[in-house]
């Protein structure tokens, strides 16, 4: 289970993961020395995954994101997901209850690059059937969870 001062360190690093553990330190009121421990720790246990940059996908032209919806038959609902995981455009792909039994999250250059994504999603052997949603306007998104 997460302590206090574990979320606090998260919290000082979501803000900024590029701080020294020094600074982080300050800021949650401990030694660097605990901050280093508590964030190996994190590591170790896999709550901590890795470290990315947050980027304006616009800035490297992908201008379209997209929502599609799948509905997926026979049973090979893992094994299609994995599949469609596998492409680059694809950020998230989600197990879902519901009138649909997958969510994919799309990051697009064009119209032209979202028609080739769907075209080859409709084309493997246990897609039903999918709708996609364009985004027209983010007003929130968040890439870090909160504690």
């Amino acid at each position: 289970m997460i302590d206090e001062l574990e979320k606090k360190i998260v919290r000082a690093m979501n803000r900024n993961a590029r701080k020294s553990f020094r600074e982080i330190a300050k800021e949650v009121g401990t030694s660097a020395t605990a901050v280093i421990n508590k964030v190996k720790r994190l590591e170790t246990a896999g709550a901590i995954k890795g470290y990315i940059p947050v980027v304006d996908a616009a800035y490297f032209g992908i201008d379209l994101v997209a929502i599609i919806a799948l509905r997926i038959s026979k049973g090979k609902l893992l094994e299609t997901q994995q599949k469609i995981s596998s492409d680059r455009r694809v950020a998230a792909v989600y197990d879902i209850t519901g009138e649909w039994d997958s969510l994919v999250i799309g990051y697009f250059r064009s119209r032209d690059d979202l028609n080739d994504f769907i075209k080859g999603v409709l084309a493997l052997p246990y897609i039903d059937r999918t709708v996609t949603h364009l985004v027209l306007n983010i007003v929130k998104e968040e890439k870090r969870v909160l504690v």
